[in-house]
């Protein structure tokens, strides 16, 4: 608070809040490119880890249909809902995230539906979904399942685990 009559004080910017933004900004990319290893990492361990993965969309009547054909089948896939992740997580630290989805427990599952989709379309050339592989082998979509069913190469994939 100034007197009657006396000047006002000048704030001077400092070093200090452009530093801490900078940081803040800094800290912030660092955390994007780790969470990018991090969904690459998640979208080939599921591949790997897992006989039949279905990166889906809970409300995508084809994603629907991909997973039909595997319960007919008496088939359990691991399936990704990319719509649904996020949903269900729990804040551990303030860079890492925990997820129980599907009764299972999965790690970095903050809200990377569209990061995973990205992944996808590095990895096999597509970002639609669903997308199947069975024993790490990418099937395609939908209409690939069924033509996979159909021609007798679907069983003849789930019969050589």
């Amino acid at each position: 608070m100034t007197m009657v009559g006396q000047r006002p004080r000048r704030v001077e910017v400092t070093a200090v809040p452009i530093l801490l933004i900078l940081v803040v900004v800094l800290s912030d990319l660092s955390i994007s490119v780790g969470a990018e290893k991090s969904v690459s990492a998640f979208v080939q361990n599921a591949i790997l880890s897992n006989k039949i993965v279905i990166f889906s969309k809970s409300y995508c009547p084809y994603c629907l249909r991909s997973k039909r054909i595997f319960r007919e089948l008496k088939e359990q896939p691991f399936v990704v809902e990319l719509d649904l992740r996020g949903m269900y997580h729990f804040l551990l630290s303030p860079f890492s995230l925990i997820c129980f989805y599907n009764k299972q427990l999965v790690f970095l599952c903050a809200e990377d539906g569209d990061q995973i989709q990205y992944e996808l379309l590095e990895f096999v050339g597509r970002r639609t979904v669903p997308q199947v592989f069975v024993n790490g082998k990418h099937i395609g979509g939908s209409d690939d399942l069924a033509d996979a069913v159909e021609n007798g190469q679907l069983q003849k994939l789930l019969a050589a685990s």
